[in-house]
């Protein structure tokens, strides 16, 4: 007597209904990173905390008139890098805070920009918030 199963199992697994769900999603996401896109300004801000502390922060401040104060002192725009190397040189992990007033030049903030940029200073971009 003969006797075999009707109902065959078949080991093979059947992988289209699964790209089918990675499509799905992949295109979900796609659209949804869309949605989200804030239409700001990168800049890198301090994180806020329980404490904060002050011991490495270095503050360049421009003034409407493109005169250069770091940490409350007034300081030539000639003068500037020097001051900030020797400043960095003794502890690299500091921070160059730029604060610029509205109102100053876009030349005088690209320039301490650029200062920080050519000696690796990490630098934050002061700005008000709305």
């Amino acid at each position: 007597m003969n006797i075999r199963s009707r109902n065959k199992i078949s080991s093979n697994f059947n992988m289209s209904s699964m790209t089918d769900i990675v499509f799905l999603l992949l295109i979900f996401f796609m659209l949804a990173s869309t949605l989200v896109t804030v239409n700001a300004i990168d800049v890198l801000l301090p994180k806020a905390g329980g404490k904060t502390e002050n011991k490495g922060i270095v503050s360049v401040s421009i003034t409407k008139d493109a005169k250069f104060y770091v940490d409350d002192k007034g300081i030539s725009d000639i003068n500037l890098e020097s001051f900030l190397k020797e400043q960095f040189s003794e502890n690299t992990s500091k921070t160059l805070v730029i604060r610029g007033d509205r109102d100053v030049s876009y030349k005088n903030i690209m320039y301490v920009i650029d200062i920080a940029n050519r000696n690796k200073i990490k630098m934050i971009l002061a700005v008000k918030g709305m």
